[in-house]
């Protein structure tokens, strides 16, 4: 890790809402963010983006980006590779990590190749998805239906009955091609990576049927269990495969792998390449764990923001 605090003193560009579905997450991240910068003697300069974002950062001077965004756009490796060609160092990772990130298809593929357990799944087009019926899938219910590329939850819904298919697969297609897996039962834990290592992991157990929208960020109640209620050992596994995935993505910044452990064999969800920094969110609460104030945890992501394949400063 490099000196802290070395872009004090420098423009940073706080960049929050934007247009994805993920907007209202995303102005409650960054104004948490905001706090943090100003509290560690930093006066950045908040942008709502829009089509004249470049425009923007050049307007206002910006030598370094604070990506608090989220969803399509944001996070799916296009605003990453314009940062890229403005050669503006931005947080998070770059863009072919947040593609592959992004698109589950994708980062499932990139899992296999690197031996990282996963669900059996199917992949159904827009098309195929309006067309199929639940005795079109090679496993039995139950299954989680899901938008290849969106973040949040959004668009997914666990499945337990026949009458309950056809909506779920219309709520996945209103966002694109559709990720069909079976369900894997057990306690789900989210590991934090950051760099090339694991700061912890949380055991979720929420109030609802899983960890949805609602859980994530409404008023459904959720608990967290820090650390995780299992043995160290399987503690241990899942951290250990938290970090081998974020690795077969290429990820550099700090992530959030999400894993199911059923039938004490862990298998990896996804990773998220923007997690959320709000009062609910995952991250600050394992970084707090871990003896990292919120504060300090949001200096360490700006310092570590570069651009381009290289991660230029």
């Amino acid at each position: 890790m490099s000196t802290p605090g070395i872009w004090r003193g420098r423009r940073v560009a706080l960049l929050m809402g934007g247009p994805s579905q993920e907007s209202a997450v995303s102005r409650s991240t960054g104004a948490a963010i905001e706090r943090a910068l100003r509290a560690r003697g930093y006066d950045p300069v908040v942008i709502d983006p829009g089509p004249d974002l470049p425009a923007q950062l050049v307007a206002c001077g910006a030598e370094v980006v604070f990506n608090a965004l989220h969803g399509t756009l944001a996070e799916d490796g296009r605003l990453q590779g314009l940062l890229d060609w403005m050669r503006l160092p931005y947080t998070g990772d770059g863009v072919r990590a947040s593609c592959l990130a992004f698109d589950k298809v994708l980062a499932k593929m990139a899992f296999r190749a690197a031996g990282v357990p996963v669900a059996p799944d199917v992949v159904w087009s827009t098309a195929e998805a309006r067309g199929h019926a639940v005795t079109d899938l090679p496993f039995p219910l139950p299954v989680v239906v899901k938008p290849v590329a969106q973040g949040s939850s959004v668009g997914t819904t666990l499945v337990f009955t026949e009458d309950a298919f056809g909506p779920a697969l219309e709520a996945a297609a209103a966002c694109g091609d559709v990720l069909i897996e079976q369900l894997v039962p057990g306690p789900e834990l989210s590991v934090v990576s950051f760099g090339d290592d694991v700061l912890g992991s949380v055991e979720i157990e929420p109030m609802r049927t899983f960890y949805d929208y609602e859980a994530k960020y409404g008023t459904a109640g959720t608990r967290y269990h820090l650390p995780p209620r299992l043995d160290a050992a399987d503690v241990a596994r899942v951290e250990a495969l938290g970090l081998a995935a974020h690795r077969a993505l290429g990820c550099r910044g700090a992530t959030r792998t999400d894993v199911m452990f059923g039938g004490g064999q862990p298998i990896v969800l996804e990773v998220n390449t923007l997690p959320g920094m709000t009062a609910t969110s995952l991250v600050p609460k394992v970084a707090a764990a871990a003896g990292i104030p919120f504060e300090e945890l949001v200096e360490r992501i700006l310092d570590a923001a570069a651009f381009g394949p290289e991660g230029q400063r």
